[in-house]
């Protein structure tokens, strides 16, 4: 049978396999074809009597109908529960009550049987689709208190029309409610009818200003549109739960007892299992087990999968339906919820409306399930599903797949994808995902575990699909492997995707966007900025081809494209164009659709921060990062790591090397899955290690997997600039600044250190250039390019300069606006990096005050600690050497340029021997006794 032909209409007794007259042992009784009352909960044959005061019409004429204002009577085997009365008694001391659970769980009847023991007026008010709009709910509140014996004056008024209300009525029923002597209790049951917030509003409104003379209870199935967290932390709600209507296995014992069944509490508790203590449920088994002669035996026989009780259904049931209406039952149980169109296409007829009606009229175990769906009892559903895989087996998977086709084009994608899958058409499932433009909940959202799971299915290439090529499968399964962050095979399949679109006609834009959504992941992931930028620009020639309500159901979508492209910008070093992507994503009010890519473009544009020097700004915005994930429950910030080395990388710049080292510990291990986030882990090491004082271990480490002339431009400045650190430490100058010398100039980090190194090496003028520059640099809207990281650092290298030109004044301005500027974010390293030449001026005033406790220990006040850690202080400073002659310091910088006797003799026109007695003076004044001691100790002192 192909997949698109229907298999024709099953024979009863082959569909049913009914049970033969003794399967109970003996023949059952005739029974009706509706469950009994008290299995369902449905009304007895006779209803109490009429209640007084239900006269009049409604707002559209028609008359109240009594039933709506009468609590429904408890059958016989109601089983009333002391806990929950004692519960529920707490409703005359809270303004609100909700009851709520699932159908079936007792809701009603429990506050039938509680409100008919009240000594209190009681209203009674069962809700229903025809009371829809503000005016009809208030004429039915308003004649469920005159039907209550709770009438309210004339005065107040009635609704005119059904769609409204006047707000001056409400006020008045609210100041008459308030004025009572005693409380009317108002119950709604079914409340979950009303979906309307205006409606919901009103509620609130009567209830806040009626006071203590109104009790209201709420049964409902769904949360009400009430601001119940104002109540429970007022104390002033009252809530029984599906958790709490539950029946325990005392309980259970107790109930069944009531059917004429004795059992012990080992097979009660295996009947609560099994059921999860559902009222129903529980009923439904004892009117089958009582017809068995022994029943304990009967129920572990249910409990342990037996299909006793399938049969007892199946021939007190099914079998009493017409042919035609036992094959749709068959047919809808491999559903969790059906409409008549669903059904009709299940089945290939037209007469699945009329049918669904009639069941559910008739309570054949068939619920509404609202807005025109259906569902089957699950139990009865759980025995039919069963029953349909033992008769015909090739039968559900058919079934499966009419459903997930019908689905597909009905807009229900989740339940689209899931029976595709459960018809083991996987193709088909991917052509839904694309087609709904919902590719991107492979990578975000609350279902992309589920997602991930569901296509795990999907091979390389099926076999089914050889005939018809499908581009959606190939989209899926390109995004599978990228979502791997395996970048060779996810564009090995994105690439027959993209010959397979080329080669079909039709309306193919979503499946053309969500090429355009992975060739960015895949530009990415890459480091390509040409293929991402390529990727946005064919989305968004793509986006006026789509449907805006399919974009706005799916804004993921969008979201990681622009994720995407300014991860790739910011790997190219297009730092401005990387920000615009991103604060797009982030400036936009999202949901747990878009909260991962929210949080990723956080974490980079806190890297964009850091790379500005703005650190504060960094930390912030992985603080988002952190509140974001929180929010929806996403784990620790970080996703793969970049959020944790960025703060890495910023505890460096406050000189706490151990907070940084336990942000480094805790990346995940292996490779990082994007250049981006592998080059600030590299960056964090490398700086942490120089903090450390392991100059080798911090070459190594920002050279590890680097891509060397593939890098970005800021992840080779960022090299270079360690590599210089390395070479100034070890009283190389000229090689940091050869270093630096190709480095772009619009990279504040490598300005400063370019002129740091130029400075080191006796080049005062290009050390200024290059400053200069920095100062230029172009600034942000609301805030300069260049943060204080950078600034405080250029502030530093200026006060040397000065220094070392005997322009102490100069000295102290500057290093008085490098604290100013570093204190606020508690910059500690710069001044470190800087060298003990800065110790003796932080020492005197009036440095010293701005210094103090944060950068350099402070004395105890009032006997308080110290708030700067010891280790953080600086060594004492050192006494200032005798002053060098103007020839000595020319001899020294020369020395520092790893120049020979004979060379210095030779540019400054002296004799080899006088060359010698300036170096012998120059050891003497600085303490050292050879060349290498003689220019490390000038650079710490700031004479070089």
């Amino acid at each position: 049978m192909g997949p698109g032909v229907d298999p024709p209409s099953l024979p009863a007794a082959d569909v049913l396999g009914a049970a033969p007259p003794d399967v109970l042992g003996a023949a059952p009784p005739s029974l009706p074809a509706a469950a009994p009352p008290d299995v369902l909960g449905a009304a007895p044959p006779s209803l109490p009597a009429t209640p007084p005061g239900v006269t009049g019409t409604d707002p559209l004429g028609d008359p109240f109908l009594r039933t709506r204002f009468v609590p429904p009577a408890r059958p016989e085997t109601y089983l009333r529960r002391a806990r929950l009365d004692e519960h529920l008694g707490q409703a005359l001391r809270t303004p609100l009550t909700v009851v709520g659970g699932c159908a079936g769980a007792g809701k009603t009847l429990l506050v039938a049987e509680w409100a008919a023991g009240l000594d209190e007026p009681v209203a009674w008010l069962t809700l229903d689709d025809a009371i829809q709009g503000p005016g009809m709910f208030w004429a039915h509140f308003l004649q469920a208190l005159r039907a209550g014996g709770a009438p309210v004056p004339a005065s107040v008024g009635a609704p005119a029309r059904a769609d409204e209300v006047d707000h001056p009525l409400l006020s008045r029923l609210a100041e008459e409610l308030a004025g009572r002597d005693r409380p009317v209790v108002v119950v709604i049951d079914e409340f979950d009818r009303t979906t309307a917030p205006e409606i919901a509003r009103q509620l609130e409104f009567v209830l806040h200003h009626g006071g203590a003379g109104l009790r209201l209870v709420l049964v409902t199935r769904t949360e009400p549109l009430l601001p119940l967290h104002r109540y429970r932390v007022a104390g002033e709600m009252t809530e029984i739960r599906d958790a709490d209507l539950a029946f325990t296995v005392d309980e259970a014992v107790a109930l069944l007892g009531l059917h004429g069944l004795g059992l012990s509490a080992e097979a009660a508790g295996a009947l609560v299992e099994r059921t999860r203590g559902w009222a129903a449920g529980l009923r439904l088994c004892a009117l089958a087990a009582r017809l068995s002669p022994d029943p304990e035996r009967y129920l572990k026989e249910f409990e342990a999968g037996r299909s006793t009780i399938a049969d007892f259904l199946l021939a007190e049931v099914l079998d009493r339906q017409p042919p035609r209406t036992q094959d749709l039952l068959l047919r809808v149980s491999v559903l969790d919820r059906f409409r008549p169109e669903l059904a009709d296409a299940l089945t290939g007829r037209h007469d699945a409306a009329p049918v669904l009606a009639g069941l559910l009229r008739d309570n054949a175990f068939v619920e509404d399930f609202g807005e025109g769906w259906y569902r089957l009892h699950p139990l009865f559903r759980e025995i039919l599903r069963t029953h349909l895989r033992r008769r015909s087996p090739g039968l559900e998977r058919h079934v499966h797949r009419r459903a997930a086709q019908w689905l597909r084009h009905s807009g229900t994608l989740p339940e689209a994808l899931a029976h595709g899958a459960a018809a083991g058409d996987l193709t088909l499932a991917a052509g839904a995902l694309v087609d709904e433009l919902a590719i991107g909940q492979l990578f975000t959202g609350p279902r992309a575990d589920e997602l991930a799971e569901l296509f795990a299915g999907l091979g390389a290439e099926p076999e089914q699909e050889a005939a018809a090529p499908s581009p959606a499968a190939d989209l899926v399964r390109a995004a599978r492997e990228l979502s791997r962050h395996d970048l060779a095979r996810g564009l090995a399949h994105l690439g027959r995707a993209e010959e397979r679109l080329d080669a079909s006609t039709g309306d193919l834009a979503a499946a053309r966007l969500s090429c355009a959504l992975l060739g960015a992941l895949a530009g990415r992931l890459g480091g390509s900025v040409d293929r991402a930028e390529e990727a946005a620009r064919s989305a968004a020639r793509l986006l006026g081809s789509v449907p805006v309500p399919l974009l706005d159901e799916h804004p993921e979508l969008l979201a990681l494209l622009r994720t995407h492209l300014g991860a790739a910008r910011l790997w190219a070093g297009l730092l401005a164009e990387a920000r615009t992507a991103l604060g797009e994503v982030t400036r936009v009010p999202g949901d747990a659709a878009t909260a991962l890519p929210r949080r990723d473009c956080l974490e980079h544009l806190a890297l964009i921060d850091y790379l500005d020097g703005w650190p504060g700004g960094a930390e912030r915005r992985i603080r988002a990062a952190t509140a974001e994930a929180e929010r929806f429950g996403l784990g620790p910030p970080g996703g793969p790591s970049l959020g944790r080395a960025v703060l890495a990388a910023v505890a460096v710049e406050r000189d706490e090397p151990d907070q940084a080292e336990a942000l480094l510990g805790r990346l995940p291990d292996g490779p990082a899955p994007d250049p981006v986030t592998a080059a600030a882990r590299r960056v964090a090491t490398a700086r942490l290690l120089l903090a450390r004082g392991r100059h080798r271990a911090a070459l190594a480490a920002v050279r590890q997997d680097a891509r060397t002339e593939e890098d970005a431009p800021w992840v080779r400045g960022h090299a270079a600039l360690v590599a210089a650190a390395v070479c100034l430490a070890e009283g190389r100058p000229e090689a940091a600044v050869e270093l630096l010398r190709g480095t772009a100039e619009d990279q504040p980090w490598c300005l400063v250190g370019a002129a740091r190194a130029h400075l080191a090496a006796g080049d005062r003028a290009e050390a200024g250039r290059l400053l200069d520059v920095l100062d230029r640099l172009p600034g942000l809207p609301g805030r300069p390019r260049t943060g204080p990281a950078v600034t405080v650092r250029a502030a530093l290298v200026r006060a040397r300069a000065a220094k070392v030109e005997g322009d102490l004044g100069s000295v102290t301005g500057l290093l008085d606006r490098a604290l100013r500027e570093a204190r606020p974010e508690e910059l500690r390293r710069p001044f470190v990096e800087a060298g003990p030449w800065i110790a003796p001026f932080l020492a005197a005033a009036p440095l010293r005050t701005l210094a103090a406790g944060w950068l350099v220990p402070e004395a105890a006040r009032d006997g308080a600690a110290a708030r700067a850690p010891a280790e953080r202080a600086e060594p004492p400073a050192e006494p200032f050497p005798e002053p060098l002659s103007e020839r000595e310091r020319e001899v020294l910088e020369r020395l520092a340029r790893m120049m020979s006797t004979e060379d210095i003799a030779a540019d400054l026109y002296l004799s080899v021997n006088t060359v010698k007695t300036h170096l012998k003076s120059v050891y003497r004044k600085l303490s050292v006794h050879r060349r290498n001691e003689a220019v490390r100790r000038a650079r710490d002192l700031g004479l070089l």
